[in-house]
């Protein structure tokens, strides 16, 4: 009478125990990248905020009577696009040590 030992191709892969001993097998450990989603991070926050405030502040400062308009739109959209390029070289940074360990 002979036993078989099965092999690992033919182990059944949703049973929780790994049929040599009887003890629970081992799962793999999940892995998730290191950096949070975009919109979770202060940083996407204070570009946001940062990008309002330079906005309403292009629409406040306004002509006067004496004076010409100090911050007009197109320097208020040149900002915007200084802290977009900002944004994103700082998320790259935070993206560039992290790896996906769940590939494969």
């Amino acid at each position: 009478m002979s036993i078989e030992n099965p092999t690992a191709a033919q182990r059944p892969t949703s049973s929780p125990y790994n049929g040599v001993d009887g003890q629970p097998a081992r799962m793999p450990v999940g892995r998730s990248s290191e950096t949070k989603a975009a919109f979770k991070t202060t940083e996407f926050i204070v570009y946001v905020v940062a990008v309002v405030g330079v906005l309403i502040a292009s629409l406040v400062v306004g002509t006067t009577d004496a004076h010409e308009d100090y911050f007009r739109a197109d320097r208020a959209w040149f900002l915007v696009v200084l802290l977009s390029i900002g944004y994103m070289v700082s998320r790259g940074l935070a993206k560039s040590g992290s790896r996906h360990h769940n590939e494969g």
